[in-house]
């Protein structure tokens, strides 16, 4: 389970990015985090594993408080949250099994990972998940040869091969066509559920979350401003989450109007990292 206590983050510049947010996550529990560009989505998810650090609040990953582990004991932290990116955050010159592979970086010691040498139980894991996600014909691929939807499943089964306890996933389908979009936002939902697997996914496409997540938390200016079922997200709060639309227009492609989905998606290093540790 995760619980997140009034969490806030300021810049040095002051703008306060969050502002006392507090919610949980159940196990097997899919979350839909939704909002404008600039609501506050992307810090939320890496104020979580600390790849961005909060300026107070609290983060507890079931009894363990992430926001007051040392450098070390976050590393190991991190290895229980699976990441999962907009720009898939692949290793381009590696095969699909190898980018694969990199969700045990965490649990293997420097020699082995730098000779790529992982434990047969890893490999076994690995090939099950390729299956599981429908990749196993790509195996022995680039990933740089892979489609954007390909790529996001290897994503996907990287995360997974971290044995995480926590899926933070950062606007998976917004460089997808609509119809890739929902069988990975069908994929993600549908791993979660099997293996009670407790997830936030940050989207700026409404329609998606409320096809496919359990619930949704809302956000406008760093606070929450909806937390409940897809169902009860009316015209009227996604009014007071965006601001004045017309919400029953839909685009030819047959999703519920949203705002661009201009929010950043250049990665860091760490953040790179922290999807394959």
């Amino acid at each position: 389970m995760l619980r997140v206590e009034s969490l806030t983050k300021t810049y040095a510049t002051g703008d306060k990015a969050l502002n006392g947010v507090s919610f949980e996550v159940l196990s097997g529990q899919v979350v839909g985090l939704i909002g404008p560009s600039g609501s506050g989505k992307s810090t939320l998810i890496r104020c979580i594993n600390r790849l961005v650090e909060p300026s107070s609040g609290r983060v507890f990953l079931n009894d363990n408080d992430v926001t007051r582990l040392g450098r070390s004991e976050l590393r190991r932290t991190r290895r229980r949250i699976g990441m999962i990116f907009q720009e898939y955050a692949l290793i381009e010159r590696l095969t699909v099994m190898e980018n694969v592979l990199s969700g045990r970086l965490g649990y293997v010691s420097f020699w082995r990972s730098l000779l790529r040498q992982f434990p047969q139980s890893d490999v076994d894991k690995a090939f099950a998940l390729l299956a599981r996600v429908g990749l196993t014909e790509q195996t022995d691929k680039r990933a740089s040869a892979l489609s954007g939807g390909q790529r996001q499943r290897v994503g996907i089964a990287r995360a997974l091969e971290q044995d995480p306890e926590l899926l933070l996933v950062d606007e998976p389908t917004a460089s997808l066509d609509p119809k890739t979009a929902r069988q990975i936002m069908r994929l993600i939902c549908e791993v979660c559920r099997e293996q009670n697997l407790p997830a936030i996914i940050s989207l700026h496409d409404v329609f998606l979350a409320k096809m496919f997540v359990d619930r949704i938390i809302g956000l406008r200016a760093g606070k929450i401003v909806f937390d409940g079922a897809p169902a009860k997200l009316d015209n009227t709060i996604l009014t007071e989450i965006y601001g004045e639309e017309d919400w029953t227009e839909i685009h030819d492609d047959g999703h519920a109007m949203t705002p661009d989905n201009t929010e950043g998606s250049e990665l860091s290093r760490d953040e790179r990292m922290a999807g394959i540790t």
